[in-house]
């Protein structure tokens, strides 16, 4: 059985989520069958959105295979960087979470966050001086990212490197992308290079040249090749044929750039590498 106190008002999916990544992969699944309990009461089926109060205790079990599989991975760590893989269906602030348990709250670092759904990459700094120039890295881009994308038709040649416009829209919780310049959009540079074609459907590596939320997928969809399983932003035909009900989207590759008086210049050309891939579709290049 796993516990939890609640120590600040919140509702009761976004505790677990920002508390418990293996329980992320199962939360709907507990929720249907009734295994979550708070304050020794089962929470109704429909229940996600309870409101939890500071000191209601929650309580859930998992099975063996269930604690057994892997929310995330640490793939690098030494005295200043931490980098993880992390599975998609798990919450980014639950692998911090978890970190910062193991380690503290001073040894670990929030640097960049990654969609609930989407696999792969994050990077945490383990001190305060190397949070900065993380922080730094990432806002100036000197953080080269490369995701896997699987999408719907294929880009043409010209159709690489794409510009475009994005605006919040926090009433839906979503962007909205254009091709022209409007008010609150901010513009977006984003390059699409298939690497693959199947069908109706092609692996594409995808390079932010600029980041902004949902940047990737609002951006291919504006441009007509939504990304497989996305349900916010895809095409709805598409993922059934497919059977996806995630977008099958990979931050595939970090590559690390710093100068000479960087705290972390040792780091500068560091590449890591995701574990995850699109094998079933094809053999893929790393």
């Amino acid at each position: 059985m796993k516990e939890w106190i609640v120590t600040e008002e919140n509702n009761l999916k976004d505790f677990t989520d920002s508390h418990d990544p293996q329980a992320s992969f199962f939360f709907d699944r507990l929720l249907k069958a009734r295994e979550i309990k708070i304050n020794g009461e089962r929470v109704a089926a429909g229940g996600s959105r309870t409101l939890l109060k500071s000191g209601d205790r929650v309580c859930y079990y998992l099975t063996r295979a269930q604690e057994e599989m892997t929310a995330f991975d640490t793939m690098y760590e030494d005295e200043n960087l931490l980098v993880t893989d992390k599975a998609d269906g798990v919450n980014a602030e639950a692998v911090y979470e978890t970190l910062a348990r193991e380690r503290g709250a001073q040894g670990v670092y929030f640097i960049h966050r990654l969609d609930r759904n989407t696999r792969g990459l994050m990077i945490f700094a383990k001190n305060a001086a190397c949070a900065e120039e993380l922080k730094r890295a990432f806002k100036e881009r000197d953080v080269e990212k490369t995701y896997l994308a699987v999408m719907k038709n294929c880009f043409s040649a010209d159709e690489t490197r794409q510009t475009a416009y994005l605006a919040k829209d926090a009433a839906r919780a979503e962007v909205r992308v254009s091709g022209k310049p409007s008010a609150g959009a901010e513009k977006i540079v984003t390059g699409f290079q298939p690497i693959l074609k199947k069908g109706d459907i092609a692996v594409c590596e995808v390079f932010l040249h600029t980041g902004k939320t949902h940047q990737i997928r609002a951006h291919a969809a504006f441009l007509g090749h939504p990304v497989l399983g996305d349900t916010k932003y895809g095409d709805k035909a598409l993922n059934k044929k497919y059977g996806k009900t995630r977008q099958c989207l990979i931050a595939k590759k970090i590559t690390l750039r710093f100068s000479g008086d960087s705290p972390l210049a040792y780091a500068d050309g560091r590449t890591f590498v995701s574990r995850y891939g699109f094998e079933e579709y094809g053999a893929l290049p790393v």
